[in-house]
């Protein structure tokens, strides 16, 4: 972690308390992510600059740190406010231009020991793990990527794409077993056909699924084709029967092809003389 022994020994004679040396880590760790600090307060002042020590008066009051940050670029700028409570210290960052705020809260007696303040070498316990943290707590929703990725090697997303022809799976279910039969789709899925409300019935003949008890076109018997005429002298002249309309033939539908018998569908009470 190289630069924090020299900030920490900078600013070692004004540590005066265990937040003072948190104050001092996360400080550091804006400073390696590229940020550097304007000043004290939440309002800057003209002629201030920026810079990688901690400005006169950081730790002033002891119950609430505030400072506040630039990126190199000067395209970000944060406002970080660490409170005091108990044995633990809050810590809130919050980016002046989006507005986004990330926060975290660290127990003093894990990471700091109170009683080698002045000790660089003694005074941070677990300083890897406070370092995990602060970094993917605080640092990376921070920054974007790029910054991220300044200095290191960028790791490119390869794309894999799926051998031609074949079909991206949809399904994530490990149980799911494609079926072996193609479903059948009614042509009147459309909610808004004209006659999907009691198409049915309206339309039996059609290539839906019939309505009707006894369906003479699906009867098995070769048919010659649906004559409305059948059964009566001459022929019905051409828009008789209007598209869709439910209609029940005269007669027989074809040439010599028999219906069915009346009474093998009786309603109930059919031998009933009174009926």
């Amino acid at each position: 972690m190289a630069g924090l022994e020299l900030l920490y020994h900078s600013v070692a004679r004004d540590v005066v308390s265990p937040q003072d040396a948190l104050v001092c880590f996360v400080h550091w760790e804006l400073v390696r992510a590229g940020f550097k600090c304007l000043g004290t307060g939440d309002q800057g002042s003209p002629d201030e600059q920026k810079k990688e020590l901690l400005p006169s008066g950081w730790n002033a009051n002891q119950e609430l740190y505030t400072l506040r940050y630039c990126s190199d670029n000067n395209q970000k700028e944060l406002l970080l406010k660490a409170i005091s409570v108990d044995s633990s210290l809050i810590i809130n960052i919050m980016n002046c231009q989006s507005e986004q705020v990330v926060d975290l809260t660290v127990n003093l007696d894990d990471y700091i020991s109170s009683d080698h303040l002045h000790q660089y070498d003694r005074v941070f316990k677990k300083k890897d793990e406070l370092q995990h943290r602060v970094a993917s707590v605080i640092i990376s929703p921070l920054i974007d990527t790029k910054q991220r990725t300044a200095g290191g090697s960028q790791r490119e997303k390869k794309t894999v794409q799926s051998p031609l022809g074949a079909q991206p799976c949809t399904d994530t279910s490990p149980l799911f077993i494609p079926p072996r039969i193609p479903q059948r789709h009614s042509p009147w899925s459309d909610p808004m056909a004209p006659f999907a409300t009691g198409g049915d019935d309206l339309d039996p003949f059609s290539d839906r699924r019939g309505g009707m008890i006894v369906d003479p076109l699906r009867s098995g018997v070769p048919s010659s084709g649906f004559d409305p005429s059948s059964g009566i002298p001459g022929r019905l002249p051409p828009g008789s029967v209007p598209p869709g309309a439910r209609f029940d033939p005269f007669g027989p539908i074809g040439p010599g092809r028999s219906g069915p018998d009346p009474d093998h569908l009786p309603p109930p009470g059919y031998d009933d003389l009174f009926m």
